[in-house]
This record gives structure tokens, C-alpha cells and sequence, in this order.
């Protein structure tokens, strides 16, 4: 429990008024008249006034010695952080000459009248190469490569695979040039419809031959239903991408590959055939930051004096490693780099090193302090009287304002010649809002008692919050001892989620990056006890799906009332802002039929819930349990809604 804060006064207006009364009554009895309308009483109430607004600024004196006390240990506020998303830039036509969209390239959302527009800049210079086919290629497990490119150039039916298809059989494509984080559309001709397959979801994976071997491609749009009729594919090419050899000829490779099926997925019978390829480049995609950049601002001269304090323009500072690039006039026509450092404790005479408060803006200059011998010691260099002193890029933004669901990206704000549209085909994440003093104080006595050491299982959770700020929660277990060894610590991380339009999570969006764990991991690696074991990684996802029917009033909408009905049970079975209290389902809080009873009778329009079950369901593959009114979960596990169904009955008669 926190120390009581004394009321240093706690007299008000009224009680001041009073006592004033009270002393003319014993001072001077002969003045009678004490109400508001005596001129007198008008000039006690103005002298009450201004003591009240005295004692309220006396008793602010505690609080300014604790922001001073926190100042004083090292505490200050965490800046925002920036949102990040990968977008795609589509062009209006394959091009003959590569199309480049230099670093800072700025997009944003769409400015509504209750919202401005979020603005994200590309991080990287993205180039779109153009490409064509060069080479068809066929693999059929265990034999040797076929070429069949002049059977395609003479119009001749190539089969893809084996007359009877195996897992394993590939199709190759060889393109003219490496094509690194592009977007390759791949038109295909082919005279074979209905080879057995399911066409929504063939045995088939795409993949492009990279540093590291074969590498999965993202799918963005396939019409040919399996290759099983004349169609497009758009592959979104991995950033590896690269030429090789294969079959005697050099070439940067895609695939197509034919798969194992699931249980209940349908087969090839026969191979499909393709009689014409065509292969462009429709775009490419590239990592962007919630952030906008400031070139090139003025911040004034050297004085010349140690410790000089400057503030830029624009704070919050966020995105870039370095934050920011400072620069000064030393020399005639020519400009010196400063380097940010966290502190100037290692700093001699001689480096040009500053310091930066993202939160603020504020830039400091090496100081002098006086040693205990009486020398003085400079802490970094310091810029010579007179020099000009400019910012040369740092980027300003971040906050959750730049969380947006994906497909909200689509202005163009940097004018790129060939380029339509663009888009983020997943949601931007990452983004967090600065700290406040309130917040600040509530971390202080956590951050004094830990003294970035990990010991207790909420000093890991503390310090793995302070490593990844943006991720949605995190909680810390006792490890098993038969899974993970003796004296193990268990590190449950659950990432930032934008639902899509609707409210629907999707389950690799709860999916934590490997860039994400590895930085937790290296953080509090540094700073665990020795013999601790530590495992970090995501939690177990429970997936939930709901079978209910309810009956609604008479003459109220059904199909809103699904709609509703749907919206609420996914609402609920939330692992971000589900559960009782809105603040994410609990770790291991087991799921009963009794509460979605509840949930679906708070549903406007639904006089009777009629019948509730919940299924146990894997997220991965789909498949479901058996019905049950009650679904337990482990300590490590969350909830996870997967295709509710709900019958909703309208007018009884």
C-alpha cells in the first residue's frame, strides 16, 4: 500500500468565509450585517477566494516532489510507438523498365469527418521489376527434371504432373529476373475442367526459390480453380527471391506443388494440362510506419557552451534507428554528424554524441561537471559558438491511431508515376500511446523493486512489457517441468489484433512474429537468475464454436437478429476484449453453456434462447468435438472463437 499523501490545508471557500464572520463578530461587534449584499462581506468573500486558490496550489507540492523524486531515479515517459503493416502498390500496367518508390514514399487512410487520416511512410526503397517467362519446367516426384518449353511455345497440351498426380509432383516456372517482393500475375490456358479436385481449395501450394530453398508465395487471387481452367494467379513474391539453375537453365524459379490432402479434401484423377503461360509484374509491397517524415529543420546555433538544450518542431519522434539525424555547420561547406547515445556516461571530449527525449523532442548536448578533485570534465563534444544546427530527417508520429484494419490504406499521398492503387492486405499493428505521468507513477515502485532483474513471475511479465510495449497482453507461468525442464518460467505473449470489418479476428492474426518473441527473449535472457529456464511464446488457442437456436419477437428482423446474435457471441469469446469485464478472456477460464445463455438473451429482439452448444474446435484444420455444456482450458490457454451458428426462429403460430 502506497503512503498517504498529507493535506497540507484542507480548508475550502466556505470554511475561509466562515471564520472571517466569526472574527468581525469578536473583533468588531458593532458591524451586524453579514450578508452577501454588505459591500464588506463582497471583499471577505474576494480575500476567501484567493486563499482558497493558494491552499489548492500548496497542496499540489506533494506531487510535484514526486514527479521531482522520479526525475531524480531515472523514470521517464515511455514514448509512442508506431504502428507498422507491409503495403502493396499496384500499377496500372506491366511495365518494360523497373518502376522505383523511394524510402518515405507517404500513403495513407481515407479522412472521414470524425477521423484524420492516418499516414504511413515506406520504410525501404521498393523496386517493381518486370519479368516474363523464360522456361516451363516439369518434376515428378523421384525423377529426373523434364523441360517443356518449346512444347509450350509450339501451342502443344503440357501436363503439369503425372498422368495420375502424386504429392510432391511440381510444376516449375522460370522467370527472366529475380523478382523480390513483387506482385507476378501468371496467366494460364488450360483445356481440362473437373480433374476431381475441390477448385476453393485445391492440393496445391506456390512457391518461389529463394537464399534459404523453396519458399511459400502468398496467394492473392487464383481463378483457376486448381489449374483446372483457363485463368489468373497472383503471387505475392517473398523478399529472397533469387536466380538459379534447375534443369540446365538459370532462371528465378516459381512452383506450383502438389500437396498431401486432408482427410476429407478430394483428389487429382488426373492431371490438368496448360497450353499457354504468360507471366508480368502487377506490383510489389513493401513495410510501411505510422509516421510522417520532417527533412531538413532548422533548430538554431551553437552557443558554444556545454549542455545546450534544443527542441524539435515536431514530438512524438518514433520509427527510425537512428531517431534522428542531427547535423552541424563545423566546417565551411560542409556538414558533421551527431550520433544519439542513451546517456553520456561513456562520452569523452572528443565524440560527438547527444541525447534525444522521443516524448518531448528535447536534444541535449554533452554537459560539464565538476569532479571531485575540483577538474572539470567535459561529457561529449560540444558544437563550436556559431554553428548552424539542423535536423537533417527524423520521422514524427505513432499512437494507437495507426492500428488499422487492413484494406484501410488506399490514398496515395506521394504522387509515383505508373502506380493505381495501393493497399494493406493486413492489418496494421503495433502501435501504442505514450505514457502518461499517471501511468509513470503507477510503474515507479515496480521498476525500483524489480531494478531491471527478473525474479518473480511478475517481474518478467513487467520486463517483457517494457521489451515489446505494443504486444496486446502478456502473462508469465510456472514452466512444466516434464516440457520444459526444472526452474522454468513461461512467457505467454498474446500480439496486437485489429479485427477485419465486422469485429472477426482471424487466428494467425493472434499469432505472434518471430521478431517479436526474439526480442522478449533476448530482453529477459539479459536479465533472468542464473539456472532459470525461459520459454516464450505464444499461448494455446482453445477454439469455441457456438450452436445455438433462439426465438425472436414477433415481427422483428431475423436476419438482424443473427447478425446481432453473431456480433455478441464473438464479442464475448474474445481473447482481447472479451470476458465479464471487456479486458480479454481470462488465461484458463474454462467456457459454459450458462453464460452464453446469457449473452444471447441480452440480444435485442430475442425473447427465448432455446437450446445452447459449444463445441470444442481446432483453429488449424477445423475440425470440431463432440457437443458439450462445458469446455475446460489449461493455465496457458485462451479462447477462440471459430464459426458460431446460430438458428434464429421468427413468428410462431
Amino acid at each position: 500500500m502506497a503512503l498517504p499523501s498529507p493535506n497540507l490545508d484542507d480548508r475550502r471557500f466556505q470554511q475561509f468565509v466562515d471564520d472571517a464572520k466569526r472574527y468581525i463578530q469578536q473583533r468588531a461587534p458593532e458591524w451586524t450585517d453579514h450578508n452577501v449584499s454588505d459591500p464588506g462581506v463582497t471583499l471577505v468573500e474576494t480575500v476567501a477566494h484567493m486563499a482558497d486558490q493558494i491552499v489548492y496550489r500548496l497542496n499540489r507540492v506533494p506531487d510535484k516532489n514526486h514527479l521531482a523524486f522520479l526525475d531524480l531515479v531515472g523514470i521517464t515517459l515511455f514514448p509512442p510507438s508506431a504502428a507498422r503493416t507491409d503495403v502493396t502498390f499496384w500499377l496500372s500496367a506491366p511495365q518494360e523498365e523497373p518502376v522505383v518508390l523511394p524510402v518515405g514514399t507517404e500513403v495513407a487512410t481515407t479522412r472521414t469527418e470524425s477521423e484524420d487520416a492516418a499516414v504511413f511512410a515506406t520504410e525501404g526503397e521498393l523496386t517493381i521489376v518486370p519479368c516474363e517467362l523464360q522456361h516451363l519446367v516439369i518434376h515428378r516426384e523421384g525423377e529426373p527434371v523434364v523441360d517443356r518449353t518449346a512444347d509450350l511455345a509450339e501451342g502443344k497440351d503440357v501436363m503439369c504432373f503425372t498422368e495420375g498426380p502424386r504429392p510432391g509432383d511440381c510444376m516449375l516456372l522460370g522467370l527472366s529476373a529475380a523478382v523480390p517482393h513483387c506482385a507476378v500475375a501468371l496467366d494460364l490456358d488450360s483445356r481440362v475442367d473437373g480433374v476431381g479436385v475441390d477448385p476453393r481449395q485445391p492440393p496445391l501450394v506456390w512457391e518461389a526459390w529463394t537464399e534459404e530453398g523453396w519458399v511459400l508465395c502468398e496467394v492473392d487471387r487464383d481463378v483457376t480453380g486448381g489449374l483446372n481452367r483457363p485463368g489468373e494467379v497472383v503471387l505475392h513474391v517473398p523478399g529472397t527471391h533469387t536466380l538459379s539453375r534447375n534443369g540446365g537453365q538459370e532462371a528465378a524459379w516459381l512452383r506450383c506443388r502438389v500437396t498431401e490432402p486432408l482427410s476429407d479434401q478430394p483428389f487429382y484423377t488426373t492431371s490438368p494440362t496448360v497450353r499457354s503461360v504468360e507471366a508480368f509484374t502487377l506490383g510489389g509491397t513493401t513495410a510501411a510506419v505510422h509516421a510522417e517524415t520532417v527533412e531538413d529543420e532548422a533548430l538554431g546555433e551553437s552557443t558554444g557552451l556545454p549542455g545546450q538544450r534544443l527542441r524539435l518542431a515536431n514530438a512524438p519522434v518514433v520509427g527510425d534507428t537512428p531517431p534522428v539525424l542531427l547535423q552541424t555547420s563545423e566546417h565551411e561547406g560542409g556538414w558533421t554528424d551527431w550520433e544519439v547515445v542513451s546517456s553520456f556516461s561513456a562520452s569523452t571530449a572528443q565524440d560527438r554524441h547527444i541525447t534525444l527525449d522521443a516524448a518531448t523532442g528535447d536534444i541535449a548536448f554533452g554537459p560539464a561537471v565538476r569532479e571531485a578533485d575540483g577538474t572539470l570534465r567535459q561529457y561529449g563534444a560540444v558544437a563550436p559558438k556559431g554553428a548552424v544546427i539542423r535536423a537533417l530527417r527524423y520521422r514524427t508520429g505513432g499512437g494507437r491511431s495507426g492500428n488499422v484494419a487492413r484494406g484501410a490504406v488506399q490514398v496515395l499521398r506521394t504522387s509515383v508515376p505508373y502506380v493505381s492503387e495501393v493497399v494493406n492486405r493486413e492489418a496494421a499493428r503495433g502501435g501504442v500511446d505514450g505514457e502518461t505521468v499517471e501511468e509513470a507513477k503507477t510503474r515507479a515502485p515496480i521498476t525500483l523493486r524489480a531494478q531491471e532483474r527478473a525474479v518473480t513471475l511478475r517481474d518478467y511479465e513487467e520486463l517483457a512489457r517494457r521489451a515489446a510495449p505494443e504486444t496486446a497482453r502478456i502473462t508469465c507461468l510456472e514452466g512444466d517441468e516434464g516440457e520444459h525442464g526444472s526452474y522454468a518460467v513461461r512467457v505467454l505473449v498474446v500480439p496486437q489484433a485489429v479485427p477485419d470489418p465486422g469485429g472477426r479476428l482471424r487466428f494467425e492474426q493472434l499469432v505472434p512474429g518471430d521478431d517479436l518473441l526474439r526480442r522478449i527473449t533476448r530482453h529477459l535472457d539479459e536479465r533472468r537468475l542464473i539456472g532459470t529456464r525461459l520459454a516464450v511464446g505464444p499461448p494455446f488457442y482453445q477454439g469455441v464454436t457456438v450452436v445455438a437456436t433462439v426465438h425472436a419477437f414477433r415481427g422483428t428482423d431475423t436476419d438482424r437478429v443473427r447478425r446481432q446474435a453473431h456480433d455478441a457471441l464473438y464479442r464475448h469469446l474474445d481473447p482481447l476484449t472479451g470476458g465479464a469485464d471487456g479486458r480479454g478472456w481470462r488465461f484458463g477460464r474454462p467456457v459454459q453453456s450458462g453464460e452464453v445463455f446469457a449473452v444471447l438473451q441480452r440480444v435485442p429482439g430475442v425473447e427465448l434462447v432455446d437450446e445452447v452448444q459449444l463445441h470444442p474446435a481446432d483453429p488449424l484444420t477445423g475440425k470440431r468435438g463432440e457437443a458439450t455444456d462445458r469446455i475446460d482450458l489449461e493455465a496457458p490457454s485462451l479462447v477462440f472463437s471459430f464459426d458460431h451458428r446460430v438458428r434464429v426462429i421468427g413468428d410462431r403460430t
